[in-house]
């Protein structure tokens, strides 16, 4: 995925290079390139943090502020999470992205039995306002922001977050928290949905217009090509199936009679950095100018700030591989360049051994490690947007910005993201790209070195993270503590009252982190929504 499929051409010994978004690439490039491709200085890349924003939305670009980065970090129970985070802060880690275990990202409580053998396995158990102040303590919250990786309930933690932190004596106006908060490309890219598609769209527009009124330095959604890019989609299809989702959910708050200029300025992004170098660096340029460019034409936005597209550029988790682990290093710290080169504000590796299992400290300072040399050894902060200019780049985002918009166009066709993604439609195109992908990996189209090439004699044992049944019995067990002593008058009246305002279509938002502030649970405010809502029942594609 994303790596570019080589096509053996007789009369051509080099043979052809073709791009999965189904980009040709030439053997070189000139100035009639791009002419070929209608490129104009002004309209097409301007200076620097300026319109379209293709170089960079800052004017300094890096020489200006670092970028941030954001490991993936969380597992086990709330205690082990909060000696990771400050592990990863005290190395030079100025954020944190946090992961959560599957039973928490469900909607269950650690000791429902849909959550036997999954609590705390791939991510932080969390059940209640306890657990928050277990795994944050002594993390400067008015300095270091989080970015809680959860869709489903990402309002119940963007609310516990806040309770959380006004509880340690924080004002909700000076905390930053980034809740992924994508529904639409879990229902597409990764299943780890609850609520049909209109209510759950609604919980997020509640949580976009809260964060306007109460939580100023919030950014509510996290729109997540990432994981779409992750099951199959091209690169091209990444950046269009995103911007889509994030019309959907600008629509559901300009409903409610909002403008987008009030609001879209607090969108950011997760997008997907692995495989062939070039098509990525092009896909974050034409998706900066595109971004820009279709706010102001669709939507009218004209404050310069609220055109960034902001976001995290990383991950790469496709990329690696289970052969050759070792082989990831070097895959990550090209990733990490691809990300750099792209102007990326916020990155974040998986690590080597991710493939594997949960990142040992060793391959996670390794990744933190791969930022800090390109930042502070490499060079990369000496200029802003060093491959502009090129008549290769600049052709090939030229023409990546057209393959994204007949990607939208189809979308579009469909009736738009919600009702794509309702049908299947975007599911099923998923599919079948992963499926191509899969053949052509398997004949050996694709190159894929330890994987189908270069095959020999570098395997090596990978220190794994084993599963602790003993913190899952730690989790269950403060858990029916924090039951048997809380206010429990106070926690019914708390969840009757939220009931009463998902049901009359009210903003949950004030009620959510009422309930958290009685030590509701996760599961219990869950269950209010799937009582109310129902369960999102997945389409047939195939």
């Amino acid at each position: 995925m994303g790596v570019a499929t080589y096509i053996k051409d007789e009369k051509d010994a080099i043979g052809k290079v073709l791009l999965q978004s189904g980009i040709e690439i030439k053997p070189s490039y000139t100035p009639e390139d791009l002419e070929r491709v209608g490129f104009d200085y002004e309209t097409d890349l301007g200076n620097t943090g300026e319109f379209p924003f293709t170089r960079s939305i800052h004017p300094q670009g890096y020489r200006s502020r670092n970028w941030t980065t954001r490991q993936y970090t969380g597992f086990g129970t709330p205690e082990e999470s909060n000696e990771r985070f400050k592990l990863m802060i005290s190395h030079g880690q100025n954020g944190l992205n946090v992961a959560f275990d599957l039973p928490t990202q469900m909607g269950y409580d650690s000791d429902d039995e849909m959550a036997e053998g999954e609590v705390g396995r791939v991510g932080m158990a969390i059940d209640s306002l306890r657990d928050f102040e277990i795994a944050f303590k002594d993390i400067q919250l008015n300095r270091i922001g989080a970015g809680l990786t959860i869709n489903a309930v990402a309002s119940i933690m963007l609310a516990m977050y806040q309770a959380m932190a006004e509880k340690f004596g924080y004002k909700k106006t000076e905390i930053s928290a980034t809740p992924q908060n994508d529904i639409l490309k879990e229902m597409v890219g990764r299943g780890a949905w609850i609520y049909p598609v209109q209510p759950a769209v609604r919980l997020i527009g509640d949580t976009i217009e809260y964060a306007m009124k109460e939580l100023p330095r919030c950014n509510p959604v996290s729109i997540c090509g990432y994981h779409i890019r992750e099951s199959g989609c091209t690169p091209a299809q990444e950046i269009s199936y995103a911007f889509m989702i994030a019309f959907a959910y600008m629509d559901n708050v300009i409903a409610r009679g909002y403008k987008a200029e009030d609001f879209v300025a607090r969108f950011s992004f997760n997008l997907n950095i692995y495989g062939n170098l070039w098509e990525t660096v092009s896909k974050f340029r034409a998706a900066r100018k595109l971004w820009a460019k279709l706010l102001r034409e669709r939507y009218d936005v004209q404050n310069k700030k609220a055109l960034f597209l902001r976001g995290i550029f990383g991950g790469g988790g496709s990329g690696m591989t289970k052969q050759q682990p070792e082989n990831n290093i070097m895959r990550g710290a090209y990733y990490a360049l691809a990300a750099a080169l792209s102007g990326a504000q916020t990155t974040a590796l998986c690590s080597f051994d991710e493939a594997y299992t949960i990142p040992t400290e060793r391959a996670a300072l390794l990744s933190l490690r791969t930022f800090q040399i390109l930042m502070d050894e490499i060079g990369l902060r000496d200029t802003v947007d060093p491959l502009g200019g090129s008549y290769f780049v600049e052709t090939l985002t030229k023409e990546m910005e057209q393959k994204i918009l007949e990607e939208m166009e189809k979308v579009e066709k469909v009736g738009g993201m919600v009702e794509a993604v309702s049908s299947g439609y975007v599911q099923s195109e998923v599919a079948r790209q992963a499926y191509e992908y899969e053949k052509k990996l398997q004949k050996g189209e694709i190159t894929k070195v330890g994987v189908n090439k270069y095959t020999e004699g570098v395997d090596m044992e990978v220190e794994l993270h084993e599963y602790s049944d003993e913190s899952a019995k730690l989790q269950i067990k403060r858990l029916k503590e924090l039951k048997r002593d809380r206010d429990g008058s106070a926690v019914k009246t708390s969840l009757q009252a939220l009931e009463k305002a998902a049901k009359e279509k009210k903003n949950v938002m004030p009620y959510l982190v009422d309930c958290c502030r009685n030590y509701a649970t996760v599961g219990e405010m869950a269950d209010i929504f799937r009582q109310v809502f129902g369960e999102h029942v997945e389409p047939n594609i195939f």
